[in-house]
């Protein structure tokens, strides 16, 4: 391969241009350690109570200003008023695109600094108003029921490590002194419902399953992006509350990982020790199982009950000081602590809120997340033989643009509007069936899925569905986009068999309507893939409360699909020849392919790597996925698409959760999507 001639497209996490630093550097942490153990030497046994909690008040004799430690960012700064508001982060799963999420998370903290700015200004420092996001969230999304499985980037672990890592690093910045933000690796660990039983919920897994499945995107946002902060679960793990879990939390995330940062609780949690897992006995006895299992910040009031027996001396101010030396860390690495302090972004402010610059990335993220998965060949339109359109269903719905944890737009465009701005004054856009195509707006809303609520049923709205049914039955030849709103899989089979095209839009964020109208009329070329899969008979899906993994996600099911994960069509073609392999001394191997657009059409291919172990290794994963990168080409442009894995990348999983590699030939795929899934697919096989 002559690579100077021919652009190299690097497919792994490890050489991804967002992940060439790493800040802040250990000299200017071990600073920020060393001026946090000054503060907490000053403090009284009452006030180190109250800094290990949620709302660390202000301590004027010690010039330390009040600091509220949740805010939420998941996809645009929430719940404090105006700011942009991101396809939801399910959507930006969808896009494969590593480097897009890190822009995005970067314009999300530059929002969330513009605001911590002015709420400043007015002395106003309480919840929703600092610098502390609790996001991403990079819990698996096991099954399509769980009602919280939007707020992921999907069910596979390596895609949920790259674009977790990519948003940590785009929230918390390149300064090497100061965090422009801090984010927080949620909800840690094995937890993807059910809702309802969250606060109580036990769940045992064996250490394969936990090291295999559930912990490796964690591992990438602690190792590779170095999250500055990590939230434990509600629910129980083995027996143990994840908030009070030290197998966890000091184990695995202190020891074996190394994480220097914060770990906080989910809000309630510390209290469910007690009063829902029964774990212990009281909140007091619940306060001192959190700090001895690793826990730093409570965030909620239940180590109030500590102030007592501290002022008493029952309890030694020193219990805390790990703790409260690490919150004070984190606030001193945003600069929080030093009233002087002067960092890069200072002068952010109303001008940086929901600015035109970041409109035109919300729509570029939504552009991108769209995934068009049936295609007669009725799309793009073809404008000369169309005068009028008819867009029926969630139409003039702005709710399905927004998903859960979302800011406040000041301009959503439903899919309505997103075709009356996009077409012009010479086709005639209407909300109803007739015109010469009809847009079919589909799926589910935020209030069928979402915090403390699974879903009861994958269908979605009967009255959409029913009137979908009814227009197919009237008219056989009406041509039908659908477009099918939601934050999970739900039952498509109708919609797929009565629709000429199906575009799954997720919830797309305030641009989102602009975004479907530009790709249905061919401005764009859907380049989206899914980051879960869609089954095609809900009653076989497993348990929902069983956490074994076979039956769960690509990795474990091989059978009852009805559009694979990584799956997506485009308005033109790609081929792919010339694959090639070479094996490196440390064990690593590096395959490439090119990759041509045959069509007529530029458009986006999203290249997939995946690994399947030999037969003889044990390996219960059909293959997995070790490598991604979208690309853009042009008619008949070839670029070639390389990934180098590493050693560790091939291994297998024991039942003691280590893993190590099982002699025997390796095949490895590249394509645009499984193997087994698309004929766009090539092998390889090496052997170890």
């Amino acid at each position: 391969m002559n690579t100077m001639k021919t652009k190299m497209i690097l497919g792994t996490a490890a050489l991804a241009a967002t992940q060439l630093y790493a800040v802040p550097t250990a000299a200017r942490r071990a600073e920020a350690v060393a001026e946090a153990t000054k503060i907490y030497e000053q403090l009284t046994p009452d006030e180190t109570v109250q800094m290990a909690m949620m709302d660390n008040p202000e301590i004027k004799r010690l010039g330390l200003p009040r600091f509220h430690w949740w805010s939420e960012a998941l996809h645009g700064y929430a719940r404090a008023g105006l700011a942009t508001v991101f396809p939801q982060a399910i959507g930006a799963g969808a896009t494969f695109d590593a480097d897009l999420e890190f822009r995005m998370a970067d314009a999300i903290s530059t929002e969330a600094r513009a605001k911590a700015n002015l709420f400043r200004a007015r002395n106003q420092r309480g919840g929703n108003r600092c610098l502390s996001l609790w996001s991403p969230n990079v819990n698996m999304f096991r099954d399509p029921r769980w009602g919280r499985g939007q707020e992921t980037f999907g069910e596979d672990p390596y895609l949920s490590g790259v674009m977790g890592s990519a948003f940590v690093r785009g929230i918390q910045g390149d300064d090497p002194k100061y965090f422009k933000a801090v984010a927080c690796a949620k909800h840690y660990a094995v937890h993807s419902g059910p809702e309802k039983k969250r606060h109580e919920f036990n769940v045992n897994v064996d250490k394969r399953d936990l090291y295999e499945y559930y912990l490796p995107a964690f591992k990438a946002l602690v190792c590779d992006a170095e999250v500055e902060s990590v939230m434990g679960a509600y629910s129980a793990v083995n027996g143990e509350p994840c908030c009070a879990n030290s197998m966890l939390l000091k184990d695995i995330l202190r020891k074996e990982w190394g994480f220097k940062g914060t770990v906080v609780s989910d809000v309630g949690a510390v209290e469910d020790i007690s009063a829902k897992h029964h774990f212990k006995a009281d909140k007091v006895e619940a306060s001192l199982a959190t700090i001895a299992g690793g826990l730093d910040l409570c965030s909620e009031g239940t180590y109030h009950q500590l102030r007592g027996p501290m002022k008493e001396g029952k309890i030694k101010k020193d219990l805390l000081k790990d703790a409260v030396v690490n919150i004070l860390t984190t606030r001193a690495l945003l600069g929080d602590l030093d009233q002087n302090a002067k960092t890069p972004w200072d002068n952010l402010g109303a001008k940086d809120i929901a600015s035109p610059a970041h409109k035109a990335l919300a729509l570029e993220v939504a552009d991108k997340s769209l995934v068009l998965v049936k295609n007669n060949g009725i799309l793009p339109l073809d404008m000369s033989k169309i005068n009028t359109i008819g867009v029926w269903g969630r139409a003039r719905d702005t709710n399905v643009l927004m998903g859960n944890y979302n800011g406040e737009t000041d301009d959503p465009v439903s899919v309505l509007s997103g075709f009356l701005r996009e077409v012009g004054p010479e086709i005639v856009v209407e909300e109803g069936h007739g015109g010469n195509v009809t847009i079919a707006c589909l799926g589910i809303c935020p209030s069928d899925e979402g915090e403390e609520h699974d879903k009861k049923s994958l269908a979605m709205w009967s009255n959409l569905s029913n009137q979908l049914r009814s227009d197919r039955q009237k008219n056989p030849n009406k041509k039908i986009v659908g477009v099918v709103f939601g934050g999970s899989a739900i039952d498509l089979r109708e919609a797929a068999e009565f629709c000429d095209a199906l575009i799954i839009a997720w919830y797309p964020g305030e641009q989102g309507g602009r975004a479907i109208a530009r790709a249905i009329l061919g401005k764009t070329n859907p380049g989206g893939r899914l980051p879960i899969t869609y089954c095609k008979d809900p009653d076989q899906l497993p348990d929902f409360e069983d956490y074994r993994l076979p039956g769960h996600s690509y990795r474990y099911m091989d059978s009852n699909v009805l559009f694979p994960f990584g799956y997506g069509l485009s308005y033109t073609t790609f081929a792919y020849s010339d694959i090639r392999m070479k094996k490196g001394a440390d064990g690593s191997v590096k395959v490439g392919a090119k990759v041509t657009n045959t069509g007529k059409m530029a458009g986006d291919e999203v290249v997939q790597l995946y690994v399947r172990s030999p037969k003889s290794s044990g390996d219960r994963r059909i293959h997995h996925l070790e490598g991604f990168k979208r690309i853009t080409l042009k008619p008949g442009e070839t670029k070639n698409a390389v990934f180098t894995l590493t050693k560790e990348q091939l291994m297998q999983f024991g039942m003691d959760g280590k893993q190590s590699l099982a002699k025997g030939t390796y095949e490895l795929f590249v394509g645009g999507g499984q193997p087994g899934c698309t004929e766009n697919v090539l092998s390889a096989k090496v052997d170890m």
